[in-house]
């Protein structure tokens, strides 16, 4: 059985992955800085090494103990309007971080590597729907970041022996169905998560970013997908490669949207609270629709979604937001929501 690097395995995606790696049979040590994280995540007892990515020798010590063939990489900073007012972090997490990655990767004879990366990296798509093919015109330095490291990626796998997967994750929600693990970061700008928490009262309110976008009901539109369709995707894209596929870039979101309005509604719905929400301008780098086409990850990999359905999502991001809630009811200011990712 090899051994698996998760980096960044102790947060929201990161997390969901390792425990589904984890049931499938495999062997897991996760490396993370716990800046985001939290360590009682990682829920079948996974061995968690706290470190930081810009840390060279910390990189190479884990590498040369374990030997990796396979790379899950998930440790970033992604909050697309953050990345906005301070480009430099999101450069120095995301784009300096991958290449300290990727240079242990090819000392050490990595054979696979799993990049979490991000819808960001179409910036506004023609229509609103981004395919594989579209243009890769970021509107942030968090797409930009994401992006620069795909390329690190492919070019280093066409100058080694290192096949790979780009995952391009359009808008992650929901939690664990059986409530082990969720979204957790306080400050989280989730439009789900945090119009959940404004439904419990922990939270003043629910802000909508942009009234007046050219959509639907004038605000933001995004493919929203579960995070166990999301997580369940890592796990086909590695079956695929330990058979011998070659490298590839996919899109990974269910290829319809909702607004935030309808997302609010939903919440609404779900949780039988009429919570307040605000209306305020537009954020920089938000585009005003976002939708997958997600048809070549269905054939490609043969991955199937179990939870797409948006009331299903949020059902499961309220319970989840429900048990946090009784372990804190501390109330937080209200803060952005609603942001792409």
């Amino acid at each position: 059985m090899e051994t698996i690097l998760v980096t960044g395995g102790c947060g929201y995606i990161g997390s969901h992955v390792v425990r589904q790696l984890s049931e499938a049979g495999n062997r897991v040590v996760v490396f993370d800085n716990l800046s985001t994280g939290f360590a009682d995540a990682l829920v079948h007892g996974e061995k968690l090494v706290k470190g930081d990515l810009a840390d060279v020798d910390a990189i190479e010590a884990l590498f040369s103990e374990h030997g990796f063939r396979t790379v899950l990489h998930f440790a970033a900073s992604i909050v697309a309007p953050e990345s906005v007012t301070n480009p430099l972090k999101f450069y120095a997490n995301n784009t300096r971080n991958t290449l300290n990655l990727l240079q242990a990767c090819v000392r050490h004879g990595v054979e696979r590597f799993i990049f979490s990366s991000t819808a960001a990296t179409y910036g506004l798509p023609e229509g609103g729907i981004a395919s594989e093919e579209s243009p890769n015109l970021p509107i942030n330095p968090y797409g930009t970041s994401k992006l620069m490291s795909e390329w690190m990626l492919r070019d280093t796998a066409a100058a080694h022996p290192l096949r790979y997967a780009v995952l391009r994750y359009f808008n992650v929600a929901g939690a664990d169905p059986m409530g082990r693990m969720g979204q957790r970061t306080p400050e989280a700008t989730h439009l789900i998560k945090v119009s959940c928490q404004a439904a419990l009262g922990v939270r003043r309110e629910a802000c909508i970013y942009g009234t007046d976008y050219q959509t639907v009901d004038g605000t933001g539109v995004r493919d929203y997908i579960h995070v166990e369709d999301l997580a369940s995707a890592h796990l086909a894209a590695l079956a695929h490669l330990r058979g011998g596929g070659d490298s590839l870039l996919l899109n990974v979101g269910y290829g319809r949207g909702a607004s935030v309005r309808e997302v609010v509604a939903m919440v609404k719905r779900v949780s039988g609270v009429d919570f307040p929400v605000i209306e305020a301008e537009r954020r920089p780098g938000d585009p005003a629709m976002l939708v997958a086409r997600a048809e070549r990850i269905r054939s490609v990999l043969d991955w199937s979604p179990a939870h797409d359905d948006l009331e299903t999502i949020v059902r499961d991001a309220w319970n989840w937001e429900q048990k946090l809630h009784g372990i804190n009811s501390a109330v937080m200011p209200s803060i952005e929501n609603g942001g792409a990712r």
